[in-house]
């Protein structure tokens, strides 16, 4: 029997821990993604991107922690989620003796969903041909077919671990505007871990940004964006004020020059800084992703 805990989630990260020996890849998250929303996950190398989407598909166990998608326990039921689950792994692991269509073949066998309509417009908008062994793929190629794979069984969530990497700007295209975009259209869930920016601000309606294995922030996209400022000032002797402003992520002292990095932001704490003695010439700077992103990080080396 299915072990049902909260169908109101896609997913459901609660207090998710994952320890290798002495080293801690992923320290007590907790994280909620509603269902047919999608959910980009950041942050640098050996952050715990990769290990928090093994532990999502019940490859590893945490060790402490538990994890749901689609309101089953994905260590009770693993069978049910794999089911309803499509995945694109960072390393791809399609047997390479396989031609395409056999493994195709293996594939639609697995899932009770699987779509024959939808696998050969993939494969067409892929141009893989399915008389090809999978060792005579190039890196971009194998990466293709592995995403023709995990989205054919039509599953209602998508997790994705770095799904663009190897793929040439044209091929990024093809998949970010047909495959991604139909995939969210249809109301499924997508999650996604990656390195570019420019496509979590373009896809995603929410972001995780993680660190160390902790998430340091997960907000609405526009919302993050419209209350996280920059803030440039000039010091007239080179010391900061003595009353700061809360919610400082990130700041930076450079000769009279004050970059600070703030959340929250509203006009009020403009008119603070600059109302104080010894700050001058107070300019707000909006942020990109990108931008942010780097903030957040240098804030957390700073204060870790």
């Amino acid at each position: 029997m299915t072990t049902q805990v909260d169908d109101n989630w896609a997913i459901e990260l609660m207090g998710l821990t994952k320890q290798f020996g002495r080293a801690t890849a992923v320290d007590d998250l907790s994280l909620r993604v509603p269902r047919g929303s999608t959910f980009g996950l950041i942050g640098p190398n050996g952050a715990g991107k990769t290990t928090t989407m093994k532990m999502l598909m019940g490859i590893l166990r945490p060790t402490a922690g538990a994890v749901t998608v689609l309101g089953t326990d994905v260590f009770a039921e693993p069978l049910v989620v794999k089911q309803r689950v499509g995945y694109v792994p960072e390393s791809h692991n399609v047997d390479r003796w396989m031609h395409i269509h056999e493994a195709v073949g293996f594939c639609r066998s697995l899932y009770q969903s699987w779509n024959d309509q939808t696998c050969r417009q993939m494969l067409d908008l892929f141009e893989l041909d399915p008389d090809k062994k999978v060792k005579q793929l190039s890196k971009g190629m194998q990466v293709k077919l592995s995403l023709v794979l995990a989205v054919s069984h039509e599953p209602e969530v998508l997790l994705l671990d770095e799904p663009m990497a190897g793929l040439d700007p044209l091929a990024r295209e093809e998949f970010l505007d047909g495959v991604l975009r139909t995939i969210c259209e249809r109301g499924q869930t997508v999650i996604f871990s990656t390195h570019s920016l420019d496509d979590v601000q373009r896809l995603a309606d929410t972001v995780g940004i993680l660190y160390g294995g902790r998430l340091l922030v997960h907000r609405n996209i526009e919302e993050l964006l419209a209350t996280t400022k920059r803030i440039r000032a000039t010091l007239t002797d080179g010391h900061l004020p003595g009353r700061l402003p809360e919610e400082i992520i990130w700041q930076r002292v450079q000769g009279r020059e004050w970059l600070v990095t703030i959340g929250d932001f509203t006009p009020e704490k403009v008119r603070q800084i600059q109302d104080q003695e010894g700050v001058d010439h107070v300019e707000v700077i909006d942020l990109g992703l990108e931008d942010l992103f780097k903030d957040f990080i240098k804030g957390r080396k700073v204060v870790s």
